[in-house]
């Protein structure tokens, strides 16, 4: 039967880092979480443990990879549907950061500035040996991105509501919808209801 077992923020941190070790190169993680997981915070956390190791590492948010207001917002700001399959830019995503960190040894922190609404005009980062590069963000899996480790936080139902903000409560449905087609390996699949206390789960 399968089991979870109590971590803490920095346990998991340091499992993520050492199933990057059997990717001696270049690993990119993904780390699939919804916005009130709070996946980059501990996109960060990662990255100091990989930096502990030698191991040099950088976090992409998937809120750097959205899609112009003009496409993803074109069925209104509310639409469930567009939320899932037009609000962030996943071909982009692995254009810039996942195929060209490994093929070119470059990768694009950032595609477009959410707030402003415009392109980020970021500059293209050389990728050194052994990097670590964690995309972190909802909905990641499922989308045919070739990640080398991948981490899901996974909440139930009443925690994503319970955390989410008001005005944020439409994306609940898509969201757990999403998750429950998702069929991806996935290396490491983590309760999170309370991110303090983290519960991963063995089989």
């Amino acid at each position: 039967m399968n089991a979870f077992i109590p971590s803490t923020p920095q346990a998991l941190a340091e499992q993520v880092v050492s199933l990057c070790e059997s990717h001696p190169t270049v690993a990119v993680v993904a780390l699939d979480g919804a916005d009130c997981a709070r996946p980059v915070e501990l996109a960060e956390l990662i990255g100091v443990a990989a930096q502990a190791r030698q191991r040099p590492s950088a976090v992409v948010s998937l809120h750097d990879y959205v899609r112009p207001a003009s496409l993803r917002l074109e069925f209104g700001h509310e639409d469930p549907l567009s939320y899932r399959t037009m609000w962030f830019d996943y071909d982009a995503l692995d254009r810039e950061v996942v195929t060209a960190a490994r093929a070119r040894r470059t990768w694009l922190p950032q595609l477009w500035d959410e707030t402003a609404d415009r392109s980020a005009r970021s500059s293209r980062r050389t990728v050194h040996e052994r990097t670590v590069i964690i995309v972190a963000g909802p909905m990641l899996l499922g989308r045919g991105l070739d990640f080398d480790v991948t981490v899901r936080l996974n909440m139930s139902e009443a925690a994503i509501r319970r955390h989410t903000p008001p005005a944020q409560l439409w994306t609940v449905d898509p969201l757990l919808e999403h998750q429950d087609g998702v069929t991806d390996r996935i290396d490491l699949d983590v309760r999170y209801d309370h991110p303090a206390r983290p519960a991963v789960r063995v089989y």
